[in-house]
């Protein structure tokens, strides 16, 4: 693997790994524009490790209340905000870890196509439009409640399609059921942890199994690459939706819907 596809490769996955994008549908882009082979399962590792470590450097405050809360918690010191939006990160992981685990032969083996891919980025790019405009209320990630984490949960599971983009969905259920621009992203960001554990964890496993050579440097560059990237994507999209709200990723991920089936199709 050269190093002009380690950066390419990292810099994608962290950028589009929390952009209401899909980085499903950019990274099928990549083997197709250039003669790179696949990258293997150990840089996908080292991918999904890097986008983890920025999701938890940047929420690093945030996750520590949440965890010393749920101590105290157990500990029989009742339920404060934090402590709930623990409980509710967990409730809105539950779905898509039972459902994923049922389909996952159905999602890898035949929902990979680039149509599936193209009508995903439209289809769900209008509803976060329409979620964005008609239904965004004020409500924050600590105002949440258990029928909130349920649908925003619930609709997670749509992100094992293809170009839906776990973010995207989660982001579109949140707004759906009245919270902010900024709440709903921040409580998708919290939700991705245990969704790229989980992911991650799956593919380590595979890699162990697999005994296969792992190039130790490659790795390191991808997760910094991606970890950097993705950081840096989390602080800007939270200060760019403020002003410009989710409207211009709906009409990118239109655009690059419409340019994919024109590309793969005509």
């Amino acid at each position: 693997m050269d190093w002009l596809q380690v950066v390419v490769l990292a810099v994608v996955q962290g950028l589009t790994e929390f952009l209401p994008i899909s980085s499903s549908a950019h990274l099928i882009l990549v083997p197709v524009l250039t003669d790179w082979d696949d990258q293997g399962l150990a840089f996908d590792v080292a991918l999904h490790l890097g986008s983890l470590s920025a999701v938890i450097v940047y929420f690093r405050h945030e996750l520590w209340r949440m965890t010393a809360s749920t101590l105290a918690t157990l500990g029989g010191r009742g339920v404060n905000r934090d402590a709930a939006l623990a409980l509710w990160v967990v409730v809105a992981t539950l779905p898509v870890c039972v459902v994923g685990f049922l389909l996952q032969d159905v999602v890898e083996g035949y929902m990979r196509s680039t149509l599936v891919i193209a009508a995903g980025l439209i289809v769900f790019g209008l509803a976060l439009g329409y979620a964005d405009l008609k239904k965004r209320g004020a409500r924050s990630e600590y105002d949440m409640g258990l029928k909130d984490a349920l649908v925003i949960g619930v609709a997670q599971v749509l992100a094992l399609i293809p170009g839906t983009s776990r973010s995207g969905i989660t982001i579109t259920a949140a707004l759906m059921v009245g919270m902010s621009r900024e709440g709903a992203s921040r409580f998708s960001f919290l939700l991705s942890i245990p969704v790229i554990i989980l992911a991650g964890g799956l593919e380590a496993f595979k890699l162990a199994s697999a005994q296969v050579a792992v190039d130790l440097t490659a790795m390191f560059w991808a997760t910094l690459l991606s970890g950097v990237s993705a950081y840096l994507c989390i602080h800007y999209f939270l200060a760019v939706i403020k002003k410009l709200g989710m409207q211009p990723f709906v009409i990118y991920r239109v655009l690059f819907g419409l340019w994919l089936l024109w590309f793969f199709y005509f």
